[in-house]
């Protein structure tokens, strides 16, 4: 008979990871100590936005029970501490609240029962964690990725798992739930494992401050890095899924953690973390890229201008705001005529802007308008009905949703991350 797996904490991380679960075929309990939280699960209504997230839990529902008493937890073979860990303003983990699940969940466990870490933790967490013995205790890096969670759960390229011992094997019930996944299980020790994805997500920031760096040199020198990533990714040093796409600096709040982290352990060895800090602020940098092009073509000449955003999550497909950089750009324009969309996200979150719930109304009547999160919906829009509606000419579309030159065309002012300016402003600048 399979496992009966539990997942604690119904937070992003534990309620895709509980879903996909259920649907490789596994009896899967839930638990959380929030009512209307579990209510909610009860009914079908998924919690977090994610692609495809409802429909598997639909299809997978008699195999998901959602509770939020403990006991129910005694009768899982599996128990996944799945809480999403959470950040403050300066993007350090409050582990307080995963000790707490931890502490309360381990004194349901049966004898013969593995506690799984799957929320990620700083070098060092497992190893101290006393109230499960270690030959039933591990660490799983997890895969979650705002907007592909459900992609990644059913389809991880890896596990990598943490153990005391990484020669023994692992507990029977536990490779079992693995095994059901059909891909590589790379076993090491505690400490390595929770390394593991720091260094991945540190590799994952290389390449964008790398992409961020190049893209704003070709805005600057009329090169256009569309035309180079593609010669990139079939390098095979760097290949074709490497992150080469520029973007406004690194946001979500898990990548920005892990240089926190790793600056926190450089500090205490001695170690030259230099490269980091220089990631952090390049981000920085880059994350006023839109507000630096309305202050130079718009703000300028025309201080009383309207400006509508499109998009407020910190990227598509998720629900997310951590450190968003269109809310952070929102921040700047405080004061100013704005106008707000975005299809998931409530626009109460910037009270001090209109929100509309359509793209082309939100743009009616914009001096410029900022295409701040890459939506699959904005892709869809018409630039000439947005030349049509608005008033204004400025076009900023840092993630090139939109087609530069029919925008140039249409007789707007068209920007975008890692090329020179369209349309009028790069007539005026080459007569100059």
């Amino acid at each position: 008979m399979p496992p009966t797996v539990g997942f604690a904490g119904m937070t992003h991380l534990g309620v895709v990871s509980a879903v996909a679960t259920a649907a490789r075929g596994f009896h899967v309990i839930g638990y959380d100590p929030d009512r209307r939280l579990v209510e909610r699960l009860r009914r079908g209504e998924m919690p977090v936005t994610e692609p495809d997230l409802d429909a598997l839990a639909r299809d997978h529902s008699e195999r998901l029970t959602f509770t939020t008493d403990p006991t129910e937890l005694g009768r899982c073979d599996v128990l996944y501490i799945a809480a999403d860990v959470p950040t403050d303003d300066s993007a350090r983990s409050d582990l307080a609240p995963i000790r707490a699940l931890i502490e309360e969940t381990s004194r349901q466990l049966k004898d013969a029962a593995v506690l799984v870490v799957l929320c990620q933790v700083p070098p060092g967490f497992t190893r101290m964690i006393a109230e499960v013995p270690h030959d039933r205790l591990v660490y799983q890096v997890e895969t979650l990725v705002f907007g592909r969670a459900v992609e990644r759960a059913l389809h991880p390229e890896r596990f990598i798992v943490g153990c005391a011992d990484p020669q023994r094997p692992l507990p029977a019930e536990y490779r079992a739930v693995l095994d059901a996944f059909g891909c590589p299980i790379l076993p090491m020790r505690y400490e390595s494992a929770e390394l593991a994805k720091i260094s991945i997500n540190c590799c994952l920031v290389a390449s964008i401050a790398v992409a961020n760096c190049l893209a704003e040199i070709c805005e600057a020198i009329g090169a256009d890095w569309g035309e180079i990533a593609p010669a990139l990714r079939l390098d095979r040093r760097i290949g074709q899924y490497a992150y080469l796409s520029p973007g406004l600096g690194i946001a979500g709040g898990n990548l920005e953690r892990d240089l926190n982290t790793v600056l926190d352990l450089a500090a205490g060895s001695a170690a030259d973390a230099g490269i980091v800090q220089a990631w952090i602020a390049n981000s920085r940098h880059r994350r006023d890229w839109c507000w630096q092009v309305l202050r130079e073509r718009l703000l300028s000449t025309k201080p009383r201008a309207r400006i509508a955003v499109l998009g407020l999550a910190y990227k598509e497909n998720t629900h997310s705001t951590k450190n968003s950089p269109s809310l952070a750009l929102l921040a700047r324009l405080k004061g100013h005529d704005l106008r707000v969309h975005d299809p998931v996200v409530s626009a109460d979150v910037v009270p001090f802007a209109e929100g509309f719930a359509d793209p082309l109304a939100c743009a009616g009547g914009a001096d410029g308008l900022v295409l701040a999160t890459p939506w699959p919906q904005y892709r869809e829009l018409r630039i000439a009905e947005l030349a049509r509606v608005m008033s204004g000419r400025l076009l900023v579309d840092p993630y090139r949703l939109l087609d530069g030159g029919g925008a140039a065309a249409a007789g707007l002012e068209y920007h975008a991350l890692g090329m020179p300016p369209l349309g009028p402003v790069a007539r005026s600048t080459s007569q100059c």
